[in-house]
């Protein structure tokens, strides 16, 4: 009986562990977020390799969790405008601290706010990401027309992921994705949910040994 009960509260503790991945809160959460940043790192920095950055580009990152890809993308785009969202205060709270020099210039901001509706009028963004956090939007078609809303016409949404359901490397997300209630997407589902909510000259690259995909789709 004992066995059985250790058993139970391990799994409830990585359950909770595993929530705390899709919405970081308390020491858990900021410890989690400070490890997000260098792990995602290399991901991150590959996916943007894709992107169409310019030094004066205006963009919005989705779900920004710990800020390493605000921060990037400002170096980036040094003469434009970076904002961050999150739904998740904590997250705000780290992406602030990671990029607090530069929202004390202007150059960033960063705030609570929920891809369900984003704080901005039509058209602002030349560019709007979102890494390894599409799993946990709400309803991704609608979301998804939320981002086409906020892209200026020609601007870019790019769409950056640890996992994708093809292959052995996706099967092995299977349960953690599961566990977490993550959406997990094959390559053509992403690439048919990006032309269904309106996106044009949709793409998707995979990465060779890897299960990472960025998928691109700009505003007609």
């Amino acid at each position: 009986m004992l066995v059985i009960i250790k058993i139970v509260l391990c799994a409830l503790f990585m359950l909770w562990v595993l929530r705390q991945v899709r919405k970081p809160t308390g020491p858990l959460g900021r410890r989690m977020l400070r490890a997000m940043n260098l792990t995602h790192a290399p991901m991150t920095d590959w996916g943007m390799q894709h992107l169409p950055i310019q030094k004066s580009s205006t963009i919005l990152d989705i779900g920004c969790g710990g800020g390493r890809t605000v921060w990037r993308l400002a170096a980036l785009a040094p003469e434009g405008k970076v904002h961050g969202v999150d739904y998740a205060a904590a997250s705000v709270a780290a992406s602030q601290l990671t990029n607090a020099r530069e929202i004390e210039s202007g150059h960033v901001q960063v705030q609570l706010a929920s891809v369900a509706a984003l704080p901005f009028p039509d058209s602002t963004f030349d560019l709007v990401t979102a890494v390894e956090t599409h799993y946990y939007w709400p309803d991704l078609p609608k979301n998804l027309r939320e981002v086409l809303r906020v892209l200026k016409p020609g601007g870019t949404f790019a769409l950056i992921a640890e996992t994708h359901r093809d292959g052995w490397r996706g099967a092995l997300y299977a349960i953690p994705m599961w566990l977490i209630g993550a959406t997990h997407l094959s390559d053509a589902e992403h690439k048919a949910l990006l032309t269904q909510a309106g996106f044009a000259q949709v793409s998707t690259t995979q990465m060779p040994g890897k299960s990472w995909i960025c998928a691109l789709g700009r505003k007609p």
